[in-house]
């Protein structure tokens, strides 16, 4: 006897499908938020690149920082230069601790470094990767690679009709009905995805970059690509944007942290200035010119016939000195009670503020970190549901959220993701 390929009347209908777009940090734990909360309910994740997870593999120079040990939220927002203060409730309900289970659930133990950044034990990008790869296995979750949502329309049931292209589309036909949609495609302005996100109604804040370093093409410290400084102060002249923090000489010009989290604080501002103008870095952060003049009297009197070039001063790498007593007009061979005062004038100078003209900026070894995107007054920060269109989420970049270096941008994928999952559970299976 033959089964009927129909269904009998008075079976519902299976399920229409949870689609979360974008196959990085905030999509897959959406998506496994909401597939381990609701077995039943059939989630599909659709990336439209061949690759998944790819700033989580080369993150943290492909150790991947998951995430930073701050011990409340209220730590926890103060390194967001956008969406801190709006995220502090959501941090209260999936933080820092949570997210150091939930891996730790699963196998992952992480560990803090001296600055509070947070890696796995295995210092291996590749072990956060399979974690959420495996997770989402075994949830159920069924991921589609080379599968793309060209365009999205919202059904008179609410529900919401995906065309689909790429990969995907032969095995799940040209379009796919989604009962709820999680739009996690991350921040970068070229992805398409904020085209038809107004379509549907949503204001767009516009994304630009963040979290890059400072080209600086006649840099006087271009022979000096690898040296580093633990504590230096970078300022941008003109503007109110300053930080300390570690830096980098690097061969286009400068990086590391200090850098780095001026870029995140100025994102805005340095856009409009179209990544030009002075940083002024201050190689002795814990000296004003009150306090550094008279240093160099007393050093003066106490080593005058020390060579300056020769003795490196406040723990600064040889390099660095030799180029700051060079650029001073010192020579190489001048000792301390031989230095004239306009050129010990012009050393102290260096050293408190020495000018570098920025003139654009580079990525941070390819991670894409943009400021802006969906408005965070637009949607609900309690499950970062759609507040003009029921049953869309969003998680991740994709929101007007950024965070410093220091694992906090994929705390706040890991936070709005798990969120966002656990409302769409929520939704399609109301008794969980």
């Amino acid at each position: 006897m033959s089964v009927p390929s129909f269904l009998p009347s008075g079976l519902p209908a299976p399920p229409a499908p949870v689609v979360v777009l974008g196959g990085g940090a905030a999509g897959f734990f959406g998506a496994i938020a909401c597939a381990e909360a609701n077995p039943g309910q059939p989630v599909f994740l659709l990336e439209k690149s061949p690759k998944l997870l790819g700033k989580v593999r080369i993150s943290g120079g492909g150790r991947c920082n998951v995430t930073h040990a701050c011990e409340s939220a209220a730590q926890l927002v103060q390194h967001y230069p956008r969406g801190g203060r709006q995220l502090k409730e959501a941090f209260r309900r999936f933080g820092v601790a949570d997210t150091i289970a939930w891996f730790g659930a699963r196998g992952v133990q992480l560990k803090t470094e001296a600055d509070g950044r947070m890696f796995p034990t295995t210092d291996s990008s590749e072990t956060i990767a399979r974690a959420l790869e495996d997770a989402a296995r075994h949830a159920g979750v069924r991921v589609l690679t080379r599968t793309a949502a060209e365009q999205i329309t919202v059904l008179p049931d609410g529900s919401f009709r995906l065309a689909i292209s790429g990969e995907g589309s032969a095995a799940l036909g040209p379009e796919l009905r989604a009962s709820q949609l999680l739009v996690a495609t991350g921040g970068n302005p070229k992805s398409g995805a904020y085209d038809w996100l107004r379509v549907l109604g949503h204001s767009i804040a516009e994304p630009v970059p963040s979290l890059f370093t400072f080209n600086v093409p006649a840099s006087p410290l271009r022979e000096l690509p690898g040296v580093s400084v633990p504590h230096a102060r970078v300022v941008l002249a003109g503007e109110k944007l300053q930080y300390e923090g570690p830096l980098l000489v690097t061969h286009w010009g400068v990086s590391g942290p200090a850098v780095l989290k001026l870029s995140a604080w100025g994102a805005r501002r340095l856009h409009e200035l179209a990544y030009h103008g002075t940083a002024l870095i201050s190689w002795v952060p814990t000296h004003t010119d009150e306090t550094l003049r008279p240093w160099a009297q007393a050093f003066r009197l106490d080593n005058g016939k020390k060579q300056v070039a020769a003795h490196p001063q406040f723990g600064l790498p040889a390099r660095l000195w030799r180029t700051l007593v060079a650029e001073a007009g010192i020579g190489p061979e001048a000792r301390w009670n031989e230095v004239p005062a306009k050129a010990q004038n012009r050393l102290l100078e260096l050293l408190l503020r020495t000018p570098l003209q920025v003139q654009g900026k580079t990525t941070h070894k390819d991670e894409f970190v943009t400021c802006g995107g969906i408005p965070l007054s637009e949607v609900s920060l309690t499950t970062f549901e759609s507040r003009q269109v029921p049953g869309l989420y969003f998680a991740g970049e994709v929101l007007d959220i950024d965070g410093i270096t220091g694992g906090f941008n994929f705390q706040a994928a890991w936070t709005t993701g798990f969120l966002a999952g656990q409302a769409m559970a929520r939704v399609t299976h109301p008794a969980n």
